[in-house]
């Protein structure tokens, strides 16, 4: 396939994409090699179709008409690109963790994930997006959401998980992501299982 040809099936896609998407070079690497999908990338920057939020990652902006303004990419999704990027398998942890799952709406200072990866940091329009390596118990094999609540309780801590939190958390998760966790979770810290266990059975054992 020719450089022209693929161009123009990665602009199609871009633009089939929903605003805000986040792309990186793997993204597209079914299409053609990754050195030639970077210039492509950079052309359709030039071109005012993505805009670059990093080196190797782009987005597909959104506009605010009230603002009036282009905001600013998604944190987290910008973390799953990176995550593409290096094939990793990331889980959002601390604050991090605690807003996605509403049990904070205090913004985090820094977006934080564990990681099957190595220790990095990256900054882009006064964010900072932060990835931990964590051992392997606490992300694989487990499902995204059970591997949320996991690390949610670890930054809550033993002490600090009330009745208030367990019953959002029961209310929020579908029968089908607690019947995960009851059998995914089996290899946590014995404390976040037992939470796990109120918040997935209630009071049965």
């Amino acid at each position: 396939m020719s450089v022209s040809s693929s161009a123009n099936i990665i602009k199609t896609r871009i633009m089939n994409s929903p605003d805000g998407s986040v792309f990186t070079t793997v993204d597209f690497a079914d299409v053609i090699e990754n050195s030639r999908v970077g210039v492509i990338l950079s052309r359709l920057e030039e071109d005012g179709v993505i805009r670059r939020v990093m080196r190797g990652i782009y987005d597909k902006p959104v506009y605010n008409d009230f603002l009036k303004e282009y905001l600013a990419p998604s944190p987290s999704l910008v973390a799953e690109a990176l995550a593409r990027n290096f094939g990793w398998t990331i889980v959002p942890c601390g604050d991090t963790a605690l807003n996605i799952l509403g049990l904070s709406t205090q913004v985090p200072a820094a977006w934080s994930y564990v990681s099957d990866g190595t220790y990095k940091e990256y900054t882009y329009d006064n964010t900072t997006i932060k990835f931990k390596r964590t051992t392997n118990k606490e992300i694989s094999k487990l499902s995204y959401k059970t591997a949320l609540i996991v690390q949610a309780l670890k930054a809550l801590g033993k002490d600090n998980i009330d009745d208030t939190i367990i019953n959002k958390l029961k209310n929020d998760l579908t029968d089908e992501e607690k019947a995960n966790a009851l059998l995914e979770a089996k290899a946590a810290t014995s404390w976040i299982y037992e939470y796990i266990k109120q918040i997935c059975k209630g009071d049965e054992k």
